[in-house]
């Protein structure tokens, strides 16, 4: 069976060296490389970083096979794997703002984090009322009732083997919202499938999110690939390499006359 990975990079700022490194481990292991853009959240997205993605990975020496897969241009097929979850009544919506969730969660017995649940119960007729007075909201996962839909899972991850999926650590996660029509967890979820991906090789600060996402491939009817996560580039400080910190970016390394195949060194060193 041939081995088909995937960089899903988002393009709200340059590659760093976190980035690169994520992209050469899932490509050194391909026989099939894809290279899509996670580019849903058009607000923080922009074009002159899409198109510079495309020439660090050029440069650095990492090719891919196949079109470029743009999210943005596919909200149409996100909205009808919505339309399936919603259609089993898995979906509800949730009105709560960020500080209100926050407040929840500050409670004695509220878990840092984690959605509280608080809209989960409201009663039909309250949320109708709500989104016929044009109240914002998003559409949140019922997560204890998709895990009664289809009941235990595992999935296997590399070096470790098989793991029970536990998507309640992640608790009830928003799939839509009114500014962001599709989320993060649907959509890698469905261009996962789409795009044939055999192994999902990723950092390790994805890995709870793989717990929700065997969820929704169970809810979706779609193949669970193989997983590894990586551990992360961190800086001198031991501090993980982050767009927020300004890590050094690739475009920058290399007009400082940093050459790829130094960069690539690096890189096997720190596998």
């Amino acid at each position: 069976m041939s081995i088909v990975t995937r960089f899903a990079p988002s393009p709200t700022g340059y590659l760093h060296l976190g980035h690169a490194f994520s992209a050469w481990m899932a490509w050194k292991r391909a026989d099939i490389f894809r290279l899509r853009l996670e580019d849903i959240d058009t607000t923080r997205c922009r074009p002159e970083y899409a198109d510079a993605i495309l020439e660090d990975l050029r440069w650095l020496g990492l090719d891919w096979d196949g079109e470029v897969r743009v999210q943005s241009q596919h909200f149409p097929e996100y909205a009808r794997a919505l339309e399936k979850l919603q259609a089993r009544g898995l979906l509800y919506p949730c009105f709560c703002t960020r500080a209100e969730i926050a407040r929840a969660q500050s409670a004695p017995h509220g878990v840092e984090g984690l959605y509280p649940g608080t809209c989960r119960t409201l009663p039909p007729e309250v949320r109708a009322a709500r989104i016929a007075s044009g109240a914002p909201y998003a559409l949140r996962l019922d997560v204890a009732a998709a895990r009664r839909c289809v009941g235990e899972l595992r999935f296997f991850e590399e070096n470790t083997g098989w793991l029970e999926a536990k998507p309640e650590r992640l608790g009830d996660v928003v799939l839509a919202r009114k500014d962001t029509p599709s989320s993060y967890h649907l959509c890698v979820v469905h261009d996962d499938a789409l795009q044939g991906i055999t192994h999902v090789i990723r950092g390790e600060d994805l890995r709870d999110a793989t717990h929700i996402h065997v969820l929704l491939q169970a809810l979706l009817g779609l193949r669970t690939p193989i997983y590894a996560h990586h551990r992360l580039l961190t800086d001198s400080s031991g501090k993980r390499l982050a767009k927020r910190d300004k890590a050094a970016t690739l475009r920058e390394m290399r007009a400082a006359g940093t050459k790829p195949q130094a960069i690539l060194q690096q890189f096997e060193a720190s596998a």
